[in-house]
C-alpha cells in the first residue's frame, strides 16, 4: 500500500502577496496562464484609457464642470443680446428636465476652459443657480470639450450652432465678422466672410457683406441693433456708403434720444432715410407800379392787384377795359 504524503496548511500571507511575492514564498514558479492573464487585464485597462483620454479629447465624452470654470468671455460673442421670452422657455426646460444638450467648451489648462458654444444655456443655468441657490442642480454644466485646429475653426463652430439653434441678425452676423478681423482672427472681411459663413449662400454671405458699413458706422451708438429688420439695415448701409455725413448725423440723434426702446430706434433711423421735403420758390416779388396815363387817369399795381382812379376813369372807360380783358 502506498504511503501517505501529509500535507501542511498554507500560510495566511500567501494569498495577499503578489504572483512575483508567491513565487518567492512558496518556492514556485508563477503559471504561464497566470502572468499571460495579468499582462491581458493590465493591456486592456491601458486600452480603456487610452480611449477615454481620446473620448475626452475629441469631444466624444460628456463632462460635467463647475459653472465658475467656463470663462464666457473667451471668444467674441456673435449674439448681442438674447429674447426675454425664448430666454424664460429655456430656463424653465432646464428648471423641468435639466440640461439635455452639452455645451462646447475648449480646455484653457488650469481648470478652466474657454466657452466656444451654448453661451443661452449657460446664462440660462448661472440665472437659475443665482435665483435658487441650488449647487447641486443648477452650479455645473454639462460639456463638450473641443480641441479646435486654430482660433478660426473656435469661431466657426460658435457661429454654425447659432446658425442652426436660434437664427442670428444680419447685423450680428456682420458685426462677428468685423470682429474677427479686429481681433486678428482673420486678415480681412473676405477671409472671415468666407471662413465664419462657408455653409452660407452666395445671397447671404453679400447680405451680411451689405451691412458691414452699417457696423462701423454705428456699432456701439445703436441700442437694439438687432431688431434692424433686412431691408431697413440694407437700405442704411446703402445711404452710409453713398453719404459718410450720415453717420455722423445718426450718432448725434441716437445721443439726443438716450430713452428711446426699439420701435423708436428704428423710427429714428427710418426718418433718416426719408428725402428731405423739397424747398418751394418763394415767388418772385412784382415790383409795384404808379403811373399817370392821358385823360386824367393814375395807374398804381403791384403784385395781385391793379387799381385805376383820377378824372378820367368813367363808366365808359370801366366797361372798355372790361371788354377788353374778356377778350384776351
Amino acid at each position: 500500500m502506498a504511503k501517505r504524503k501529509r500535507l501542511s496548511p498554507p500560510r495566511l500571507d500567501m494569498f495577499s502577496a503578489a504572483p512575483a511575492e508567491q513565487a518567492q514564498v512558496t518556492g514556485a514558479r508563477v503559471p504561464i496562464a497566470q502572468m499571460a492573464g495579468d499582462a491581458a487585464v493590465a493591456a486592456a485597462f491601458g486600452e480603456v484609457q487610452a480611449e477615454l483620454q481620446a473620448a475626452q479629447r475629441e469631444g466624444r465624452m460628456v463632462l460635467s464642470l463647475p459653472l465658475g470654470a467656463i470663462v464666457e468671455d473667451h471668444l467674441i460673442r456673435d449674439r448681442l443680446a438674447c429674447d426675454a421670452e425664448a430666454q424664460q422657455a429655456l430656463q424653465d426646460s432646464l428648471r423641468q428636465r435639466g440640461q439635455q444638450t452639452p455645451v462646447e467648451v475648449t480646455d484653457l489648462g488650469d481648470g478652466r476652459y474657454g466657452l466656444i458654444s451654448g453661451w443661452r444655456r449657460l446664462r440660462a443655468l448661472r440665472t437659475l443657480l443665482d435665483e435658487t441657490g441650488e449647487t447641486e442642480r443648477f452650479g455645473s454644466v454639462l460639456a463638450l470639450v473641443r480641441l479646435p485646429r486654430d482660433r478660426p475653426a473656435a469661431y466657426v463652430a460658435m457661429v454654425e450652432e447659432n446658425e442652426i439653434r436660434a437664427d442670428l441678425s444680419f447685423y450680428e452676423r456682420a458685426r462677428i465678422v468685423a470682429q474677427a478681423v479686429h481681433a486678428g482672427v482673420y486678415d480681412s472681411e473676405k477671409a472671415a466672410l468666407q471662413g465664419l459663413f462657408a455653409s452660407a449662400s452666395f445671397s447671404k454671405r453679400s447680405k451680411i457683406k451689405s451691412f458691414l458699413p452699417l457696423v462701423a458706422a454705428l456699432d456701439g451708438a445703436l441700442r437694439y441693433p438687432g431688431q434692424i429688420p433686412e431691408r431697413l439695415g440694407l437700405a442704411l448701409s446703402r445711404a452710409l456708403t453713398e453719404d459718410p455725413g450720415v453717420a455722423s448725423e445718426l450718432t448725434a440723434q441716437l445721443a439726443a434720444a438716450p430713452e428711446r426702446d426699439a420701435a423708436g430706434e428704428r423710427a429714428l433711423l427710418e426718418a433718416a432715410l426719408r428725402p428731405a421735403p423739397a424747398k418751394t420758390a418763394a415767388p418772385e416779388a412784382v415790383p409795384a407800379v404808379a403811373l399817370s396815363l392821358p385823360g386824367g387817369v393814375r395807374l398804381k399795381g403791384g403784385a395781385g392787384r391793379i387799381a385805376l382812379d383820377g378824372e378820367g376813369v368813367t363808366e365808359a372807360l370801366i366797361a372798355d377795359l372790361a371788354e377788353w380783358l374778356r377778350q384776351r
